[in-house]
C-alpha cells in the first residue's frame, strides 16, 4: 500500500467522520459542503476531490453506520431465537454509541420522502429488518416457540417500530426510557420460551 494511497484513504475516513457528525448535528438538507470540509480540517475543493457529490458522501455516511454497527454481521444466523438475541445486541450496542443512532434517526426522518438520496437506503433497510425478523418468528411459530396466536409478520412489523421509536425516546430522555429492557419485554411477551437461558 503506498504512502499515498494511506494519505488518502486517512482523508477520506476524516470527511466521513466529519460528515457524520454533521448530519447528526443538522440533517442532511441543512448540512453543507463547505462546513463539513471545515470541520474536516480541509478545503471545500479538497472535500469535492474525494467526494463530488454530497449524494456520494452520504452514501459513504451511511455505508460506515452499517459497518460500525456491524449489522449486516450482527444479524446474521439461522431464523431463530439467535436472530431475536442478536437484534438485542445490536440495541445495546446502539446505546453505547448515541452518534450513530442521532445519525440515524435524523436521517431516517428526512428520508421518508421518495426524491431523498437516502429513501432507497432506508426503504431496503428497513424490508431486510422487517423479512429477518418475520423468518425468525415464522420459525419459532412451527416449533411452538412463538405464542398461539401471535403473527409473525404484524409482530416484526411492530419490533422494528418499536426499535425505532425507543431510539428517540432514549435520544430524547436517556435517563428515563430502558431501549434493551422495552425490546426484550416484548419479545419475551410473544415467545413460549425463553428469550436467553438462564
Amino acid at each position: 500500500m503506498s504512502e499515498g494511497y494511506l494519505k488518502g484513504r486517512i482523508r477520506r475516513d476524516d470527511i466521513v467522520s466529519a460528515a457524520a457528525v454533521v448530519y447528526g448535528e443538522a440533517g442532511y438538507h441543512a448540512s453543507s459542503l463547505r462546513e463539513i470540509a471545515k470541520r474536516a480540517g480541509i478545503t471545500h475543493a479538497g472535500l469535492l476531490y474525494h467526494f463530488p457529490t454530497k449524494e456520494a458522501l452520504l452514501a459513504a455516511v451511511l455505508e460506515r453506520r452499517d459497518a460500525e454497527d456491524a449489522v449486516r454481521e450482527q444479524l446474521s444466523a439461522p431464523p431463530g431465537l439467535e436472530v431475536l438475541r442478536r437484534f438485542i445486541a445490536l440495541a445495546e450496542h446502539n446505546v453505547r454509541h448515541r452518534g450513530i443512532v442521532e445519525l440515524y434517526s435524523r436521517l431516517a426522518a428526512e428520508a421518508i420522502s421518495e426524491d431523498h438520496p437516502a429513501h432507497a437506503y432506508f426503504a431496503r433497510h428497513y424490508r431486510e429488518a422487517r423479512d429477518s425478523i418475520a423468518q425468525s418468528f415464522h420459525a419459532l411459530a412451527e416449533t411452538g416457540e412463538l405464542r398461539p396466536g401471535a403473527d409473525p409478520d404484524l409482530a416484526a412489523l411492530t419490533f422494528i417500530a418499536l426499535m425505532d421509536g425507543l431510539q428517540v425516546q432514549w435520544l430524547t430522555t436517556p435517563t428515563q426510557v430502558d431501549t434493551v429492557g422495552s425490546l426484550r419485554l416484548f419479545l419475551q411477551t410473544l415467545l413460549t420460551v425463553p428469550l436467553f437461558p438462564n
